[in-house]
């Protein structure tokens, strides 16, 4: 207490203005909200609900399907009269279907007929040994590391656990990462998710790959890949649709884009072909705002065609219909011990250079690569953001703490941003990342909101940013005079025709109201 007056004696100004320009005097709330932080920095319970309630503006690296918990696949599972395996537990369909039974058009669910080796999902409403084990294998609950690459191993293989879950339950997806995020007070998401039809690994194999992208290309269109494209975007768009009623109105207001995912573990002609729909994807859809390639980049096939995977990217960026298409790579998700240092010095460094990607997935090896001081300069100067995911990489590669390069990237002046990945298989949320690097890089309250603050900056949200200079905050000119909830003709002109400068000034107007709650709460202690 006697801290606690002693710093409340620090508080004498009088409260000024939230005035929204750059390298503007701090208000007295947020000075106050700058001391309040510094005396919870040590009580993790605290800190956690102090972070909670702060405004967070985006999560940008997080894959739809990882972001489901366990426990919401499972009952899904136990609804949908699935089966699952009672060694892997593994969810799959049953042989039977629900049957009308009586006079009601009711269905009622008759017992799944089972595969040997498994058993009925509605098994587990009573069998909690089999439930508790199941949400061991779909995610990371009980992972107890005998190396680090068990852990990689355990992590990956969840994802072919619960594919069928999932059928019909996209909507149930969505809504349950929207419900979490927005309980966290997060503006916007950008979730990984793959649409394709059905026909495109057979057309693509039909037209093979032989080194020529633009022939290539040609040959894909002459044979109709194109074609489904307005089924995709049509398909997203009713996604979106039916997940609004599943939602209350504020988590309805939270932003959703998608960025298509290429799987590098396909062989190069599907691997192409995706790269290239998803290329057209990005054109023809607003709600698919990028594209990245997926899947574990230690993989045989990701580490033989990587080189090739950035030529096709490469190639395709080249064209003008397809020129400035945003992109984001996974890209350095590596470590020593997992791949031979041959495999560490160039990833990162190609996905700049020849993958054109204004963001990085990871970058967990960035000091392995060849000339890794030079690389960082060019990020730094091309403003290439890395989306950091700390748990991820300690449950996959064991990298954490010191030994991460989170630090480094913020000493050469890289812009990071904090992410979730694969929430729901880590058993985290975006909270608790901003948590771990609070506590485990000693980051104070104006860093943490810098993180916040760059989560907007460099989403693909479109439009003028509201940042001159996003690596100081300065606003720009249109906005510069405006205050907080009182904004000048010319800024109102900006926020209307820029998605990403008004999503800033809303993130803007919450930090606003976030730190007068804070402040007033201390006065009033």
């Amino acid at each position: 207490m006697i801290r606690l007056a002693s710093l409340m004696l620090m508080i004498i100004t009088l409260m000024s203005p939230a005035i929204a320009s750059g390298k503007q005097a701090l208000s007295q709330n947020e000075k106050t909200t700058i001391i309040f932080f510094d005396t919870i920095r040590e009580n993790p319970p605290m800190l956690r609900g102090f972070l909670t309630a702060m405004p967070k503006g985006a999560d940008l690296h997080a894959h739809l399907s990882g972001s489901v918990y366990a426990e919401d696949y499972l009952e899904w599972a136990m609804q949908d009269n699935r089966c699952i395996n009672t060694t892997t537990f593994e969810i799959s369909a049953a042989a039977g279907k629900p049957e009308k039974t009586g006079k009601t058009d009711k269905p009622v669910k008759a017992p799944a007929q089972c595969p040997e080796g498994t058993v009925p999902a509605a098994t587990m409403e009573k069998d909690t040994k089999l439930y508790s084990s199941a949400i061991n294998a779909l995610s990371t609950r009980d992972v107890q590391y005998t190396s680090a690459m068990w852990g990689h191993d355990h992590f990956f293989d969840t994802f072919g656990k619960f594919g069928a879950a999932q059928q019909g339950r996209d909507a149930d997806m969505l809504a349950s990462v929207i419900r979490r995020a927005a309980a966290q007070n997060i503006m916007h998401l950008e979730l990984m998710a793959s649409i394709y039809p059905p026909e495109l690994k057979t057309i693509a194999t039909t037209v093979g790959w032989n080194g020529d992208a633009a022939a290539t290309l040609a040959a894909l269109r002459q044979a109709g890949l194109f074609n489904s494209v307005p089924a995709s975007v049509e398909a997203r768009r009713q996604l979106l649709e039916r997940t609004r009623p599943l939602l209350t109105e504020r988590e309805a207001a939270l932003g959703v884009s998608f960025i298509q995912q290429v799987t590098r573990t396909q062989t190069p002609a599907v691997v192409f072909a995706q790269i290239a729909y998803s290329f057209e994807m990005v054109r023809q859809d607003p709600a698919t705002i990028a594209f990245n390639l997926v899947a574990p980049e230690d993989n045989p096939v990701a580490l033989r065609d990587y080189s090739l995977h950035m030529s096709m990217i490469d190639a395709l960026y080249g064209l003008p219909e397809y020129a400035d298409t945003p992109i984001t790579l996974h890209a350095g998700e590596l470590t020593m011990g997992l791949v031979p240092p041959r495999h560490l010095g160039f990833h990162i460094r190609e996905a700049v250079e020849k993958g054109h990607a204004r963001r990085i997935g990871h970058g967990v090896d960035v000091m392995y690569e060849d000339k890794p001081f030079e690389l960082l300069r060019t990020m730094q100067s091309k403003r290439i953001a890395v989306e950091i995911c700390l748990t991820s990489n300690d449950r996959i590669l064991g990298v954490s703490g010191g030994n991460h390069p989170f630090p480094i990237y913020r000493q050469f002046g890289v812009p990071v941003v904090l992410n979730t990945d694969d929430e729901g298989v880590s058993r985290i949320d975006l909270t608790n990342e901003y948590l771990r690097a609070a506590k485990d890089y000693d980051l104070g309250y104006t860093e943490v909101k810098t993180l916040s603050r760059n989560s907007l900056e460099y989403s693909f949200l479109p439009g003028q940013s509201l940042w001159d200079d996003p690596a100081a905050f300065v606003m720009t000119g249109a906005c510069k005079d405006s205050l907080i909830g009182h904004e000048t003709a010319t800024c109102s002109k900006l926020l209307n025709e820029s998605e990403k400068a008004r999503a800033q000034w809303n993130l803007e107007m919450a930090f606003s109201d976030f730190e007068k709650e804070v402040a007033d709460s201390m006065t009033n202690r």
